[in-house]
């Protein structure tokens, strides 16, 4: 009586201990025949390999973890220091990859996400057929052929001349020539 049925490796108490997880990583390792480096190593693989499907950087960040915790176990160390290792290992790469994934998100941040017409904004073009003053022109973005207007010239512009995109109304594009 008052005694706990469960066994004791699943008692409360005992379940938040480091020696319920080595044990059950032991387990994983006994029943797979092979050693604990081995196990560092395929997850650092499997982690790699989820990094190039997903590209999150924490999968990353947790493969290098995965590495010290190889070396760890190479130096026949405790299970508890190589979990010390990788979370520590996970750490500091995420520190070290912290200016990198600032760099890469704000370039992420920064580009452009505008689509359709609003995409053509400050695009340059080549004038196909010539611009003049008050009449309608056309020129050429990406293979594409638009009619173009350019409000504010006094003089045609000739076909071959660089413009930029500066505006559109409807599906004609208001352009300036590029200086």
């Amino acid at each position: 009586k008052g005694r706990c049925a469960a066994p004791k490796a699943l008692r409360p108490t005992a379940i938040r201990s480091y020696r319920h997880y080595s044990y059950y990583l032991l387990l994983i390792t006994y029943h797979l025949n092979m050693d604990l480096w081995s196990f560092w190593l395929i997850l650092a693989i499997a982690l790699v390999i989820t990094e190039v499907l997903t590209q999150t950087m924490w999968s990353l960040c947790f493969a290098v973890g995965a590495l010290a915790a190889l070396v760890c176990s190479v130096l026949n160390l405790d299970y508890l220091w190589q979990g010390i290792a990788l979370i520590c290992g996970a750490g500091i790469a995420y520190i070290a990859m912290l200016p990198w994934i600032k760099k890469r998100h704000h370039k992420l941040e920064k580009a452009s996400c505008r689509t359709g017409m609003d995409a053509l904004l400050g695009r340059k073009a080549f004038v196909t057929h010539e611009i003049r003053p008050d009449k309608l022109g056309r020129a050429r973005i990406d293979g594409d052929n638009w009619q173009v207007r350019c409000p504010d010239i006094s003089a045609p512009i000739p076909s071959g001349t660089e413009v930029v995109v500066t505006g559109y109304d409807s599906i004609i594009l208001t352009v300036e020539p590029v200086k």
